[in-house]
């Protein structure tokens, strides 16, 4: 009988040892791990707490005695006393005044009829449940305050916080405020159809037909970019305003509102649209369309069959893009907007117009509920999206066709004419003296002289925090993009900082400004040194643009083969001698491009810094929008002008540097 073998224990698992690159992904993950949870997600968390901070009084932490002739006589705490008081309920009373004195209690210092010829009041509750004062000074918990018939005014009883959905649910009670969600909703929808229609029309003239002049529209449809968004309200009021030089044109309609808003915004979605637009129009096969042409389908036929379904999902990430840019619009609607209120505007109004925090915070999160709902559904239709171009394809050249050319060129005429104009109108505004009585031409609005905002100290404040941006910004989003694609190890830290890196594009930049002074502004919070400072909006804007700026690395580093890494590796090369000899020349022109992003965005947002800059920090877009709002409408757009014209001299540097990089990458055309 065969004896049958003992089953093996099993192998014990070798976990391999960390080495030096591994400790250094590691502690690079954590650092900018840390940098994006401190600059974006404790804030973010720190505004929903906030915005469930409801004023009240809390009644059973007050007991109170009152003296009518015949001694001191306890009433108990204010909870139970609140009846006979006649006091509201804790939330109404501290929302109607926050604060309480003993003469307000005791109406006409009588109690029951009977003069009041002393109080006593107790607290008995913490910091957040309120406090108690008397002739001006605080009063330690535990302690009577005792005051007279003649110092009753001086004794304050002082409202503290709760956490509730209060705030949700007044804001829910006040048509006023519910209104601007669905004026968001209808604008953002009329822009997104509007835009890209209008984008993809101009996307299809220069990529499907043989019209002239391809490179110079192209280069128009980017100005939008160049400039900050409130320059498009400005031009539109000098454009149709009630003295506007086209008011002729819309009759007694008015550009206030809806229209103006929707006008404006589309003019700056529309470069936005228009790249996105034509990225899926270069995409396509030639193959299709001989198909077409062989099966004899009309122009209609094959537009309908194979260009539309081609271009599909640019199409839809076109929409919730213009969709998402445009209900987060600040700019626009707070110049031409009127009395139509939207989200955006209603947290500048409730924080800076009512000192209102609680409730800023309550419309930011309902603002974040769409963006973030149509991020995620870009997400989810990208994730979708299968190749178009397979290795058999051959790529599509148009062919000539006079007609289409013709009307073609002509559409691309009327766009880029219009874009033009909104820029054109905002230049001459800005050397005239005086709108719309004297056309005389003159530079003295750009002396900014005797105007709000800070001026040519704005506009140089505007440059520095431009490059601190796209130099610092560079090195971390490459950094983390590194890491993030290149990376050995720890799968879990890095598919954590990937997720917080796509976190950005989802937030609107006034929800994150108006986090940042939650946050921030808390003094038990150890960074509050850098709230007014230039470091703060250095970090904001780092971080509103980051999405896209490490997406855009991430692009660079995936043309990459791995196999560097391997090779490094096997010679025994550090991971940062490889970072900085081989991996950053390679993909040098993407971080020009990538700093060129940030430098460009920088000098123009205007809706996550509003909230953040100080005295000595004015910025040149901010400082725009508050001439506008002190009637200084021609040094505002000379403002913006200026930012335009930085721009494009930043575009222009840029251009030659790419072009002598592009020479040190011969081996690409090898």
């Amino acid at each position: 009988m065969s004896s049958i073998p003992a089953t093996a224990a099993p192998a014990a698992r070798i976990r391999p040892k960390a080495g030096r690159d591994d400790r250094l992904t590691l502690l690079f993950v954590a650092l900018i791990g840390f940098y994006l949870i401190v600059s974006l997600a404790l804030p973010l968390a720190f505004m929903l707490l906030k915005s469930t901070d409801v004023r009240s009084f809390d009644y059973a932490a007050f007991d109170v005695e009152v003296n009518t002739g015949d001694g001191f006589r306890a009433l108990g705490s204010l909870a139970g006393a609140a009846g006979a008081l006649e006091l509201e309920d804790e939330v109404a009373q501290a929302r109607r005044a926050p604060s309480i004195t003993a003469a307000q209690l005791f109406k006409d210092g009588q109690f029951e009829g009977v003069p009041v010829e002393a109080v006593r009041v107790r607290f008995s509750g913490d910091a957040r449940a309120g406090s108690l004062d008397l002739l001006g000074k605080p009063v330690a918990a535990g302690e009577w305050a005792e005051a007279g018939s003649k110092d009753l005014r001086r004794l304050v009883l002082r409202a503290g916080t709760i956490t509730s959905v209060a705030n949700y649910v007044n804001y829910f009670r006040t048509p006023a405020l519910t209104r601007s969600i669905v004026n968001s909703l209808v604008v953002s929808l009329a822009t997104t159809l509007i835009t890209v229609a209008l984008a993809f029309g101009f996307a299809y003239s220069l990529h499907r037909t043989c019209m002239r002049g391809k490179a110079v529209f192209r280069t128009i449809a980017m100005i939008p970019i160049l400039v900050p968004s409130l320059l498009a309200g400005i031009s539109l009021v000098y454009m149709f305003g009630n003295q506007g030089l086209l008011k002729a044109l819309i009759g007694d309609g008015s550009i206030y509102g809806a229209p103006g808003i929707i006008a404006g915004c589309v003019f700056f979605t529309f470069p936005h649209a228009f790249l996105i637009i034509s990225t899926a129009l270069l995409i396509s096969d030639a193959r299709l369309f001989e198909a077409a042409r062989v099966l004899r389908a009309s122009p209609m036929r094959t537009f309908m069959t194979v260009t539309l379904p081609g271009a599909r999902y640019g199409l839809i990430s076109a929409g919730f893009v213009v969709f998402t840019l445009t209900i987060t619009e600040f700019g626009v609607p707070k110049v031409i907007g009127g009395d139509f209120n939207v989200l955006a505007v209603d947290i500048y109004k409730q924080v800076v117009g009512q000192q209102n925090f609680a409730m800023g915070a309550v419309v930011s999160v309902i603002l974040l509920i769409p963006a973030v709902f149509a991020f995620a559904i870009d997400r989810m239709v990208t994730a979708r999206q299968v190749a178009q171009l397979s290795a058999k394809a051959v790529p599509y050249q148009p062919k000539r066709n006079p007609g289409l050319d013709r009307t073609a060129f002509i559409y691309c005429c009327v766009v880029a004419g219009l874009l033009l104009a909104v820029l054109g109108v905002s230049q001459y505004a800005a050397l005239i003296q005086f709108w719309p009585y004297n056309h005389t031409l003159t530079l003295r609005h750009y002396s900014f002289e005797g105007v709000d905002g800070g001026g040519w100290t704005s506009y140089f404040n505007s440059i520095r925090l431009a490059v601190y941006t796209a130099l610092i910004g560079t090195a971390i989003v490459f950094v983390g993009a590194y890491l993030v694609e290149k990376g050995r190890g720890y799968r879990g830290a890095r598919s954590g900082l990937q997720l917080l890196a796509m976190m950005p594009m989802a937030v609107p930049g006034m929800v994150l400004g108006l986090s940042y002074i939650f946050f921030f502004n808390d003094p038990n919070n150890p960074l509050h040194f850098l709230y007014w400072t230039m470091a703060i909006l250095v970090i904001c804007t780092i971080t509103h643009f980051y999405t896209v700026s490490h997406l855009t690395a991430m692009t660079a580093l995936k043309a990459m083969d791995r196999e560097f890494e391997s090779v490094a590796a096997s010679l025994k090369q550090p991971m940062t001698r490889m970072f900085t000899r081989v991996t950053m020349p390679v993909c040098m022109p993407t971080a020009i491009d990538v700093g060129a992003y940030y430098f460009v965005n920088a000098l123009t947002t205007v809706s996550a810094v509003v909230f953040l800059y100080s005295p000595n920090t004015t910025l040149a877009a901010v400082a725009a929008l508050n001439m506008d709002d002190a009637g200084q409408i021609q040094p505002a757009a000379a403002m913006c002008m200026l930012i335009f014209y930085t721009n494009l001299l930043a575009r222009g540097g840029h251009a030659l540097l790419s072009r002598s990089l592009w020479r040190t990458q011969a081996w690409r055309y090898r």
